[in-house]
């Protein structure tokens, strides 16, 4: 994780996801958009697993207190996002 921006209003930052390593699952802290920077695919596992492919530029909302899935990148690179927070 890198933080490319933080003040008051917003907090940007830039976050990796390796492939096969495991996000846990988390209760969304805020309102979040994501920014993909690469294609990727990845499972979003919560009740059931989800494959799932985003393109490079594809924007996510996500509402404060959801509660996030496990995902695992799939793919055999890398692949970044921008993480928009807005407390």
């Amino acid at each position: 994780m890198k933080f490319v921006l933080d003040n008051p209003r917003v907090r940007v930052t830039e976050v990796v996801f390796q492939p096969g390593v495991r996000r846990e699952s988390y209760r969304r802290p805020t309102d979040q958009l994501v920014v993909f920077l690469d294609d990727c695919t990845f499972d979003a596992i919560a009740n059931e697993c989800r494959h799932v492919v985003r393109k490079s530029g594809e924007v996510i909302w996500h509402p404060k207190d959801e509660l996030a899935p496990v995902l695992i990148n799939t793919g055999e690179r890398p692949f970044r996002t921008l993480l928009i927070e807005m407390p």
